[in-house]
């Protein structure tokens, strides 16, 4: 039987070393592959196509939100499961829309993440235990039903954040709400902090999953 061929990313060292260690166990999969950041990731996906990827969110670079989707357009059988400590709807709504096939929380058990593998290989949609009641609330009672989930948000950051989701550069927002590109990339980098993502294409993906901004 071959070996389900999976690939690991993370930024840190030890979540990687330690799935690696959790995985090669297992005759049935075959590590092909460990990245630290999304870029690195899809380098490493060209050379060795993994079946699956483990993929975190919140990295440098590139995070994971923008790497699955650049990942399955460039390998489209690929089945990406999500590995996180965020748990918020946001996050989740997000990966799933860049096309992941699994979402799980970190806290989740060494069995879990295999049965994940297995799960997705065999063309199931899984959601770990620790999200499983929220993805049920979300299709009940989504997001554009709720209002903003951006509530710690001002009025103007919004503004931002939706003209960051529209495609806007920073010179382009500046001139649309008559404030200076210094004044707007020192509020980007706050908004980043408060809506917890790495960088600008996380945050853009956060805000299309909220509903927010013209999707390309």
């Amino acid at each position: 039987m071959t070996p389900i061929r999976v690939m690991i990313v993370d930024d840190h060292a030890v979540v990687r070393d330690g799935l690696q260690a959790l995985l090669t166990q297992q005759a049935e999969l075959a590590v092909v592959g460990l990245a630290a950041d999304g870029i690195e990731a899809l380098q490493i996906a060209r050379e060795r196509q993994p079946d699956v990827v483990l993929m975190d969110l919140g990295m440098r670079r590139m995070g994971g939100i923008e790497a699955t989707r650049r990942l399955l357009a460039l390998c489209p059988a690929v089945a990406v499961i999500v590995l996180t400590m965020s748990d918020d709807d946001t996050s989740l709504l997000a990966a799933m829309r860049s096309g992941a096939r699994g979402y799980l929380l970190k806290e989740a058990d060494g069995h879990d993440v295999i049965a994940a593998i297995h799960a997705v290989m065999g063309g199931q949609v899984l959601f770990g235990q620790g999200v499983a009641a929220s993805v049920l609330q979300l299709l009940d009672d989504p997001p554009a039903r709720r209002g903003s989930p951006f509530k710690n948000l001002s009025n103007r950051e919004l503004q931002i954040l939706e003209l960051v989701a529209s495609g806007a550069t920073n010179p382009g927002i500046g001139r649309q709400l008559n404030i200076s590109t210094k004044t707007v990339a020192n509020m980007l980098s706050g908004i980043l902090v408060k809506i917890e993502v790495r960088d600008r294409a996380e945050a853009a993906a956060k805000a299309h999953a909220a509903g927010l901004g013209a999707r390309k």
